[in-house]
């Protein structure tokens, strides 16, 4: 078994059981802007990615837009204040189990740290409505704020990974509930790469980027870590 060191876990649908909420926010403001967008086709083209990002890419393969930019910018501005106002009206909770998971890595000495394509206020609003803080139930928090590529590119892990002073990837964990979570963990050469069902997308997508396991949630990796 690979000495594991650091697990690096996306929120939303990985960690964070918030439906969908973000996606189908962005389903909702992309749909005022006139497209008919579907629900499927923003997890398909979105999901995991920073977000403003995420709007382009479902906008460049779902519309006939020309000027992809200039809505992607305007939808974004309103997908911002459309996010907060859902969270602020919404339950969010932790998958069940969570943070006897996080008590188990943390007494093995392995560092928790949530990476997210969303941004630092977002993620900040997540961690308050959970009582979470860094320090106590996680070691840190890397949003896409944090750096200038987001996933699938390798630099929200290579940053926790030089955070705690851990040099070789293949000591670290990479788990998340999207296609470009386990691209991310493989251009970061994590040792492990998970993919969950918890969130975002299927099976069928998650097998396309060759995960080392697929679960149906995080917290089933008691059984790989600590058997």
């Amino acid at each position: 078994m690979i000495d594991i060191k650091m697990v690096v876990l996306d929120m939303a649908g990985t960690t964070v059981n918030e439906d969908n909420l973000v996606y189908k926010t962005v389903q909702k403001v992309i749909n005022q802007e006139g497209f008919e967008i579907t629900l499927e086709d923003v997890l398909k083209h979105g999901a995991g990615k920073e977000k403003h990002k995420a709007i382009t890419d479902v906008l460049t393969a779902c519309t006939d837009e020309k000027d992809i930019d200039t809505v992607a910018d305007r939808v974004f501005v309103k997908f911002k204040v459309a996010l907060e106002k859902a969270y602020n009206e919404s339950d969010i909770n932790a998958f069940e189990g969570m943070e006897a998971f996080f008590e188990q890595l943390r007494d093995r000495g392995v560092k928790i740290i949530l990476n997210t394509g969303y941004d630092l206020k977002t993620a900040n609003k997540l961690m308050n409505k959970l009582n979470w803080q860094v320090g106590i139930q996680v070691d840190a928090l890397i949003t896409s704020d944090d750096v200038v590529n987001g996933r699938p590119h390798p630099d929200m892990i290579k940053m926790a990974m030089a955070q705690f002073g851990i040099n070789d990837p293949s000591h670290v964990l990479k788990a998340g509930d999207s296609e470009i979570d386990i691209i991310e963990g493989k251009n970061s050469g994590c040792g492990l790469t998970v993919g969950v069902l918890s969130g975002a997308q299927n099976r069928e997508q998650l097998e396309t980027a060759h995960p080392d396991y697929i679960l149906q949630n995080v917290t089933e990796l008691e059984s790989i870590l600590f058997r």
